[in-house]
């Protein structure tokens, strides 16, 4: 086979408890987000826009409607014959098997695939954040500094600094010290869990982290910090624009509701560089005699009778009569009866809320309500 010049490794096993029932039955990728898309649309997007044609997706929880909904990676142009998309769950061989311990483990139990497509570089991306990104200026500038990894970073508030990995770096951008959470952070530089690898340098280091019964098997605990001991050449490739980790629920409800409040902040319009989706082929929305729209990302196949406020409907969402659906998020194939109130609240797939039901209230500080099961 031709030598690729790199290809990307999507991590989407993650459970994401932490978003309560909207990942119940499905892994955090797969959720649903702006209505239209799911999470693991922007990663997917992304690599298509880079020019990256050859996607390793290792999946690992709930990961039947995710596989079913990459299927051949056609509706992002990723079903190309020398390369496509290949969904890589944990598998056995004749030693045994095991589940993904960490996102290390993850890549290292797919190493033959990576020697399959023998890459000079593999970038190593997560299924769960939302942002748009060109990868192929950050190889150039990985190739331009002779790194051995260059990782991309955004600067966050110091009030949330110690939520993420952070990095401290000299006047080059690079990498002198890495801080995995810490209670007191020097650097606002954080993380975002996207890694470009020389693939013979990240093929060693996967094979000593295994065989060191102390680690983790994670890149930020683990792999970068070993790398930076061994005085490799660790660069950072500053990011500027929109990028949201969605793992939590009021981080999933902010980064919706920026779609329709700060609109400009995620142009989701750009057709040069498009996020795609394999969406589901239905009926145009209709908005009946009586039902009033306001300030909201309607999707197709929704019908309304009553009134929708700052808010975003997925697909097939029925609304009826005398129900007001305000600052929320209903996510697809939802029937929301008569007579209902619902105020921030995020309202998971297949549910319905039955007759004169009322969920959540408008005050700010009110925490946002998720509902996963009819009511």
């Amino acid at each position: 086979m031709k030598k690729k010049e790199m290809i990307a490794m999507l991590l989407a096993g993650g459970q994401g408890s932490r978003l309560k029932g909207l990942t119940k039955d499905i892994a955090k990728p797969a959720v649903i987000f702006g209505g239209k898309y799911r999470i693991i649309d922007f990663a997917l997007s992304n690599c298509s826009n880079s020019g990256i044609d050859t996607v390793g997706v290792l999946t690992q929880y709930k990961p039947l409607l995710l596989n079913s909904y990459i299927a051949t990676g056609s509706s992002w142009g990723l079903d190309s014959v020398n390369g496509g998309i290949n969904i890589l769950p944990p598998y056995t061989d004749q030693y045994g098997g095991a589940w993904y311990k960490g996102t290390a483990d993850a890549i290292y139990q797919n190493i033959e695939y990576i020697d399959f497509h023998n890459p000079e570089y593999v970038m190593i991306v997560s299924g769960d954040q939302i942002y748009k990104m060109d990868y192929s200026n950050m190889l150039k500038a990985h190739k331009e500094k002779k790194a051995e990894l260059t990782l991309a970073t955004i600067e966050v508030p110091w009030e949330e600094a110690s939520r993420f990995g952070l990095v401290v770096t000299d006047e080059n951008n690079k990498i002198i010290e890495f801080q995995e959470k810490p209670e007191n952070p020097t650097s606002n530089k954080a993380s975002m869990g996207v890694y470009i690898f020389d693939w013979k340098i990240l093929r060693k280091s996967l094979i000593e982290d295994h065989n060191n019964p102390d680690s983790g098997n994670d890149f930020g605990k683990n792999v970068i910090p070993m790398l930076l001991n061994q005085k490799k050449e660790l660069y950072t490739y500053s990011y500027k624009g929109y990028w949201r980790d969605v793992g939590t629920v009021d981080s999933y409800y902010e980064a919706n509701m920026d779609l329709i409040e700060n609109e400009h902040l995620l142009n989701l319009t750009d057709k040069e560089n498009s996020i795609y989706s394999n969406n589901l082929s239905v009926q145009p929305h209709c908005i009946e005699e009586g039902g009033i729209v306001s300030n909201s990302l309607i999707c197709d196949g929704c019908t309304i009778f009553g009134e929708v406020k700052n808010s975003i409907l997925g697909n097939d969402i029925y609304v009826a009569k005398n129900s007001l659906i305000e600052n929320s998020i209903i996510l697809r194939n939802v029937k929301i009866g008569e007579n209902v109130i619902i105020k921030k609240t995020i309202i998971g797939e297949n549910v319905e809320v039955r007759d004169n039901v009322v969920i959540g209230s408008v005050g700010e500080d009110d925490v946002i309500k998720v509902i996963s099961e009819t009511i």
